[in-house]
């Protein structure tokens, strides 16, 4: 049980708390929240709610001690509910808690997330926003449009029931580019036609000869003069059609002018515009379509809106408890387990680079996992990579790269769709996460965010690499792990020569480094199952795999002998972090035959 979990059930189980206890608990949370961390606030965040729901066993001695970690973590309806005992005690802290203060309700004060909410809707501004596919763009964007639109009933027993106090309907012209194939242009003025159509018929509008960004000025123009508000603009996947158009440069073009001119109608129209939000999974297209739109605020890094899009673990903890302790249950595991594998599974996406982000979960699987009370690659399966794919063939990118890399802040942030450096568009479509920032030099280190994308990625790519069919991808590595975990050191080789003998003639003729990425993917693969590392740096073995009783060391020779493989080992110390394990070593060194582009010989000690 960790510390945090103890203080709970302290305050939970206490009849009081004492001066001395009130003191430890607030010394340990202010000693969280100086590690300035997520995780460090979440917990912090989780003991004095449980406070607050225990406020009549505190010692009044220590309220105006509460008083200020309450105000630091920004519960400032707790303060104002309690305001006899919750003193705020500098001129400071007043000016700070009178921002939190409802526009609307009288005497009301906000959490920080609630105020965040509240300036987003009343911003009146021109938004875009890039996420990963599935993370709920489209329906924050449905959202949006019930809002604007006056659904208040749809809001029954949310905050925003009560901030908003007017609930005007506004004229909401609502794009949706998602739900077609755009492999022509004729595609994309259908989908134009169809939609401009639509709004023409709801404020009679005659198209006459007019041009589809003449058309849609028009529109916005008579929904704003028959309805007497201005209008709201709500476009989802706006980048859909240059997504699909990635290795056709000429379609691609031909899509950027026409977007180009239809969205730049925004700009023109901006008098009669109360509020316009543009998503999409890509920032690529952004120079090309939107380089005339200057009023829109690109939110897509910013740490206000962070947690926008997904789901957080206090989210899912606080909203989801039933279904949590039905997945602990079907997998056979505690609940602590079940929180801690949907976190392997499903966390770890990160949305900017400031340290106080909050990691974010793939709401999509988490809902699916729920749903369906088990794990799976859920997210993964809704829509493979194979654009990507191509991207990395074409580019010869290596993939053993991706895991770890590093860019500049102005790679990551690339509004241009480069063939030659896939890796942007690998990050924003979310297969990629930001894992560190250097402040100084501007610099960010990508990762896979989680398990779910690590092994649904190289599941995916493997068949591109190697002459296994992607159905039989699980088979191989199950095979490759048991005889591992059976000691069966020569079988596993065999089967690894095999696998090789079997690459078809177009692949044969791949470059050594192509090789490398396959027996990468083949160890990386495996740690689905056991734990095994492929190198990462200068100074380790290629491949270490663990199991039960064993620990294997590999270490394979591209030019040079098996014998010289071993030696290596050896010389370098490979296996001395392992010597005290107390499980069998094995020393595998394996040369490479150019000539018959297998394995060549092998060695076991």
């Amino acid at each position: 049980m960790d510390k945090t979990t103890e203080i709970i059930l302290e305050i939970e189980n206490a009849e009081r708390i004492s001066f001395e206890q009130s003191f430890k608990i607030v010394s340990y949370c202010t000693q969280l929240l100086s590690q300035h961390s997520a995780e460090a606030e979440l917990s912090a965040r989780k003991i004095v709610i449980h406070v607050l729901n225990n406020w009549g066993k505190i010692d009044k001695n220590l309220y105006v001690v509460w008083a200020d970690l309450i105000e630091t973590l920004g519960f400032y309806p707790y303060i104002q509910k309690n305001s006899s005992d919750l003193k705020i005690m500098s001129f400071a802290d007043d000016v700070r808690m009178s921002y939190f203060k409802s526009d609307f309700l009288k005497n009301t004060y906000l959490h920080k997330e609630q105020k965040k909410i509240s300036n987003y809707l009343l911003s009146g501004k021109n938004i875009i926003a890039s996420a990963p596919t599935s993370f709920g763009k489209s329906l924050l964007i449905s959202t949006l449009e019930a809002y604007f639109q006056g659904k208040k009933e749809l809001f029954e027993g949310l905050a925003i029931e009560k901030l908003e106090q007017n609930w005007f309907e506004y004229p909401v012209l609502h794009l949706s580019l998602n739900a077609e194939k755009y492999d022509s242009r004729e595609r994309l003025e259908g989908m134009l036609e169809l939609q401009l159509e639509s709004w023409e018929e709801m404020y009679g509008v005659d198209k006459g000869t007019m041009t589809y960004s003449g058309r849609f000025i028009t529109i916005i123009r008579r929904a704003y003069e028959q309805t007497g508000r201005r209008v709201v603009v709500l476009v989802d996947e706006y980048d859909k059609p240059m997504l699909q158009t990635f290795d056709k440069p000429d379609l691609q073009e031909d899509f950027r002018k026409t977007l180009t001119a239809f969205y730049t109608v925004l700009k023109d129209a901006d008098p009669y515009l109360q509020f316009v939000f543009i998503t999409g999974v890509t920032k690529f297209a952004q120079m090309g379509i939107f380089s005339t739109l200057n009023q829109l605020n690109d939110i897509s890094f910013d740490l206000e809106y962070n947690t926008l899009c997904g789901m957080t673990r206090t989210e899912i903890e606080t909203v989801f408890v039933p279904e949590l302790q039905e997945l602990a249950l079907q997998a056979e595991t505690n609940y602590d387990e079940a929180i801690e594998q949907l976190t392997r599974q499903y966390d770890g996406y990160r949305f900017t680079p400031e340290k106080g982000f909050t990691p974010m979960f793939n709401p999509f699987s988490v809902l699916n996992a729920l749903a369906k009370s088990r794990f799976g690659d859920y997210w993964f399966a809704s829509g493979t990579p194979t654009f990507l794919v191509e991207i990395l063939k074409k580019t010869n990118f290596d993939l053993r790269e991706l895991d770890g890399i590093e860019v500049s802040s102005a790679s990551l942030s690339d509004d241009r769709a480069n063939i030659s450096n896939p890796v942007p568009m690998i990050y924003q479509s979310g297969y990629l996460t930001i894992k560190s920032f250097d402040q100084r030099f501007r610099t960010y280190t990508l990762g896979f965010p989680n398990e779910e994308v690590k092994y649904g990625f190289l599941n995916f790519v493997a068949p591109f690499y190697t002459p296994v069919a992607s159905t039989d991808t699980t088979f191989y590595i199950g095979k490759f792990v048991h005889e591992l975990e059976t000691g069966e050191t020569e079988a596993f080789l065999t089967r690894l020569s095999c696998f090789f003998a079997d690459f078809p003639y177009e692949l044969n003729e791949k470059t050594e480094r192509h090789y490398q990425v396959v027996f990468y993917l083949v160890f990386k693969l495996m740690g689905q199952f056991t734990q095994a590392e492929v190198r990462t740096a200068i100074g380790r073995a290629d491949a270490v795999v663990k199991t039960a009783d064993y620990i294997y060391v590999f270490e394979f020779k591209l030019t040079g002998t098996a014998e010289d493989a071993l030696k290596q080992i050896d010389e370098k110390g490979y296996l001395l972090p392992y010597t005290v394990d107390g499980r069998r070593l094995v020393k595998v060194g394996v040369s490479f035959d150019a000539a018959k582009r297998n394995l060549g010989e092998w060695l076991i000690v």
